[in-house]
This record gives structure tokens, C-alpha cells and sequence, in this order.
């Protein structure tokens, strides 16, 4: 049975993501993505879908991999990744659980191939929006487009899963106030939208951006105390006990 991701990916995605909507969500998530990356240090990050977007472009990572069932460097499913547990430092989830047939397995994939400290950044379609009251009028009509059959998982939902996970919420961002209109007409009328609802209504995007850092329980990162390490003069290692000082005195006299 073909996962969600493929049917996406072959069928429509292409499609939609041209259109006037699609371009404004690109738009929208470029932007998310170009401004978390650039902070997230590390040897290795891998893009899991939505491959019309380079979206590790503003990245720092030295290796960068892009994978999804139909094209990019690595084909596979999200469910079961050909990769090496405890290796990669950063993992790009764009609404990848969205259209996953198993985004709880999902997870703990993701989960299990990124190393400790490691970050996965994860975008996804808010129910709770006029975009999610879009994908329930356009559900239940069969000409509709597969993005609007897609989970949309809500934030809560997936902060949830990752904490049962034991990863940490760095951050949580919004996006798309627009109204889901394909009109570019319409679009550009609704511009106000954007910074309107993200000073009085950020909860109510149509796109939510989660940052998620993974946590080892137990690990403690050691860290150099800088402050008492200090170096003597002349490399002589000064007495620490009183005794050791009298001792030094009385066979300097002889």
C-alpha cells in the first residue's frame, strides 16, 4: 500500500504547490526554514519531503541530504529510514507527518538517527484555522486536491508526541493568516492578514513550525571551567596545603 507521502509527492503536490496558494505557502515556509536553520550547528541534516523547497539552502551543516519515496538522495519511506542510528544532527520534517500513513512511527524514526542535542524542525497544516475550515468543505468533495486530505495534526498533538519522546520544545512559530483562496487577486487583497494575525491572533496560522531538540535523561554535558583553570606564571604549580608549604621552607634551609 503506497503511503500517503507518495501519493502526495506523484499525484498533486507538483501541481498545487504551483498554484497561487501553493507559491504563497512556499513562500511563507522558505522563510521559516531559512531563519531557524541558520542557528542549528552540526555535521549532518537530511530534508524528509516536500522537495520543491530547498530548504536547508541557509543552512551551516557541511552535509545535507534531501529524501522522500520518488527522488532526491536517499529513497525511502519516513517510517523506515536507511540511516544509521545516532548520526544526524539536524532532520527537516516539512509537513511530512501530515502525509504520513504512520506519523507516530514517523517520529521515533526521526528520533532514533538524530544524535544527542540534535534538533528536528517540523511544519504541518493547523486545524485550527481557516485553513483547516478549508480542508473540511474541501474533504468532502472528491475533485478536491490531496492537500486537503492531508492529517493536519495539530500542534498540541505533535508536542505531545515529541515529549513522550523526550525531546524539548525549543519553539513554536505560526504562519499563512491568509485566507486558502486561489485567486492571486484575493490573495494580495488579504495582505493586512499576515501582520494583523500575527500580533492578535498568532495561534490561528494556517501553518504551525515546531523546533524540538532531542534530550538523552541522565547525559550531563561536561563543559572546561575556563574561569578556574587558569595558568601560572613560570608553569610552577603553586602548594596547596599548608603542611606542603613548611615542608618546602624547612628543606630549602638545609
Amino acid at each position: 500500500m503506497p503511503s500517503m507521502t507518495k501519493i502526495i509527492t506523484e499525484n498533486d503536490g507538483s501541481t498545487w504547490l504551483g498554484s497561487p496558494i501553493g507559491c504563497y505557502l512556499l513562500n511563507e515556509e522558505q522563510a521559516l526554514f531559512d531563519d531557524v536553520v541558520s542557528d542549528i550547528f552540526g555535521f549532518n541534516a537530511i530534508q524528509l519531503g516536500f522537495l520543491q523547497a530547498d530548504l536547508l539552502r541557509n543552512s551551516r551543516v557541511p552535509l545535507v541530504l534531501k529524501a522522500s519515496e520518488t527522488k532526491g538522495d536517499l529513497l525511502c519511506e519516513t517510517q523506515q529510514l536507511p540511516i544509521s542510528s545516532n548520526t544526524m544532527d539536524l532532520v527537516l520534517l516539512p509537513h511530512t507527518l501530515d502525509f504520513s500513513i504512520n506519523p507516530q512511527q514517523t517520529l521515533r524514526e526521526v528520533e532514533r538517527v538524530l544524535v544527542a542535542e540534535g534538533h528536528v524542525v517540523i511544519t504541518g497544516f493547523n486545524p485550527i484555522s481557516s485553513w483547516g475550515l478549508r480542508r473540511f468543505v474541501s474533504k468532502r468533495c472528491a475533485s478536491s486536491s490531496a492537500m486537503w486530505h492531508a492529517h493536519f495534526l495539530s500542534a498540541l498533538r505533535i508536542k505531545d508526541w515529541l515529549n513522550l519522546l523526550g525531546f524539548e520544545i525549543v519553539g513554536v512559530r505560526m504562519a499563512c493568516y491568509k485566507l486558502p483562496l486561489q485567486s492571486t487577486q484575493w490573495l494580495q487583497r488579504f495582505d493586512a492578514l499576515d501582520r494583523l494575525g500575527a500580533r492578535y491572533c498568532p495561534m490561528l496560522g494556517g501553518v504551525y513550525c515546531i523546533v524540538a531538540k532531542k534530550r538523552i535523561l541522565g547525559m550531563r554535558i561536561i563543559k572546561p571551567n575556563w574561569a578556574r583553570a587558569k595558568m601560572k606564571r613560570g608553569l610552577v604549580i603553586s602548594p596547596t596545603k599548608k603542611e606542603d608549604v613548611a615542608n618546602s621552607v624547612t628543606n630549602d634551609q638545609y
